[in-house]
């Protein structure tokens, strides 16, 4: 008996590439992102006349989060080449790599404001993008903490994964030409779509949303008003100004 196209399309090998496809090109989009949005500044900065000085602290920086990106794909190659083996073994070294980023997160904007470099998108004070910015040391470990919790399920763990690198994506999507104008509706918003295509894939392969995509999507896209608030927050301006100072 001849089997339909409609059969084939649902059968398990069609759905797990399907799949493999989906979040192998998720993460190389991120990827693209980040290159995007930080190769003036940084990738290329050599030949692009950038004003921005790159000091030690920023390299340790840039390259701890570009090898984040890097690792992003490798894992999701490593899946699709069946080698769970050695994404669980790499996932380690993620796990790692993912706290030294979260000392750096935190270092290097405090550094910045105190040193007087914060460069500000047009409209938005200190305070608010130190708010931003210092808010990726709540919720990419929020994230990303779930993700290893959950790694034994593997629906879960890789859309945490990916909600998690949201979370430092937003810096390139804010670094993109013309987003940083536009101001923090325009880089949560663009950001928010890497969400959008989760919810898209899950709706159209599942038939609803997955609760991992729900539930983290929520979460990170909740922290972004909330970001705000806490940075127009007197406190919050008294403490940037103190820093400042």
């Amino acid at each position: 008996m001849a089997t339909s196209p409609s059969s084939l399309d649902r059968s398990p090998a069609s759905a797990s590439r399907r799949e493999r496809v989906f979040f192998g090109g998720m993460t190389i989009a991120m990827l693209a992102t980040v290159i995007a949005g930080f190769g003036p500044t940084y990738y290329f900065s050599s030949v692009s006349n950038s004003a921005v000085e790159l000091t030690p602290a920023l390299h340790v920086h840039g390259a701890a989060f570009t090898a984040w990106m890097l690792l992003l794909v490798a894992q999701s190659t490593l899946i699709s080449a069946g080698r769970v083996d050695v994404h669980r073994q790499l996932g380690v070294a993620g796990a790692v790599l993912g706290a030294c980023m979260m000392v750096l997160a935190a270092y290097v904007p405090i550094s910045r404001v105190h040193a007087g470099v914060m460069a500000t998108p047009p409209g938005v004070s200190v305070a608010v993008l130190l708010a931003i910015a210092l808010a990726t040391v709540v919720v990419f470990p929020t994230l990303f903490g779930s993700a290893l919790l959950m790694r034994r399920r593997t629906d879960y763990h890789k859309r945490l994964v990916l909600l998690a690198t949201c979370e430092l994506v937003l810096a390139a999507v804010a670094r993109l030409p013309g987003v940083a104008e536009g101001g923090p509706a325009a880089f949560f918003g663009i950001t928010d779509l890497f969400v959008v295509a989760l919810v898209v894939y899950d709706l159209s392969t599942r038939g609803r949303i997955h609760p991992a995509t729900l539930w983290g999507g929520l979460f990170f896209i909740a922290s972004q008003p909330l970001r705000l608030v806490v940075g127009a927050s007197g406190p919050w301006q008294s403490f940037a100004t103190w820093l400042a100072s």
